[in-house]
């Protein structure tokens, strides 16, 4: 048998409270009655990981976390959800809450962010991003930092830009150093032209998901690609899309073309929207 692939996802992972609403607050005094509430494990780079370990692909996460309770939580369910952490020392461990509605819409209120990394930790993720045989390093301070080091860019790298919208500068180390980039079509209305700007910064292959429309994807020889999204019983679209990109790298690295690998990336989904949780690995 051919070795277990490896990859290196380094970024945030966060202790949430996710409250579920009728509708989103209105920017006016007045009470709202949750349906609905309940803690569990969030961040981008954990819903990532998390999704490959449950793939079979070995994989370590490096992220910032305190040593309080909230980071304690997230080491437990992560290890035992079969993901290797390297924890990156924070004076705290990221906090959201999340108010969220049936349809996916959301707004996150950050209660607290982690501290800036040693030395020390970002020479650690490092190295654990140059032994694997793919990297992810996800949109934060620390992922900045850590693009900055040469090493990190003797692996292939792909990138997770969420929601960017063509010219955003915190975004750009980002997207230079990326092979294969993902977003989603929130801040704009031309998908094709928002993937052609990225892949003429550099990347071999965009793809921008579409939520209930499925995704696109567009290769650097101009080969267009889409998917349907899977049915699904919606429980909670938080880490839909870490979920879609697990899936796709999973399938990547076991050979699977572009078409094959958006197919097994939409199932992949499938399994985060159904769950209150990132992955249902994370509830057990």
């Amino acid at each position: 048998m051919p070795p277990t692939p490896s990859v290196a996802v380094c970024g945030p992972a966060s202790w949430n409270q996710i409250i579920l609403l009728d509708h989103l607050p209105e920017p006016v005094p007045h009470m709202q009655f949750a349906r609905r509430a309940w803690e569990t494990v969030g961040g981008t780079s954990a819903g990532k990981a998390v999704h490959l370990a449950a793939l079979g692909i070995g994989v370590r996460l490096c992220s910032p976390l305190g040593a309080d309770d909230d980071g304690g939580r997230i080491l437990r369910a992560l290890t035992n959800a079969g993901v290797t952490v390297e924890r990156i020392a924070s004076d705290r461990t990221e906090r959201h809450v999340n108010l969220m509605t049936d349809d996916g819409s959301r707004v996150s209120l950050y209660v607290s962010v982690p501290s800036a990394p040693a030395e020390e930790d970002l020479a650690t993720a490092a190295v654990v991003v140059a032994a694997a045989d793919l990297a992810v390093i996800d949109l934060s301070e620390f992922g900045v930092m850590l693009l900055e080091r040469e090493e990190v860019h003797e692996t292939p790298l792909w990138v997770d830009l969420h929601d960017y919208d063509g010219s955003s500068a915190f975004h750009a180390p980002f997207l230079r150093a990326a092979g294969v980039v993902f977003m989603n079509d929130d801040r704009t209305d031309d998908p094709w032209a928002l993937m052609h700007s990225c892949l003429a910064r550099g990347p071999r292959l965009a793809v921008c998901t579409l939520g209930a429309e499925g995704a696109v994807a567009l290769e650097a020889d101009g080969t267009q690609h889409e998917v349907p999204a899977v049915p699904a019983d919606v429980v909670d679209t938080n880490g839909a899309g870490d979920a879609f990109m697990a899936g796709f790298l999973a399938a990547t690295l076991r050979g699977a073309p572009v078409f094959d690998a958006l197919e097994a990336a939409a199932v992949q989904a499938r399994v985060a929207i159904e769950s209150e949780h990132l992955h249902p690995a994370l509830g057990r």
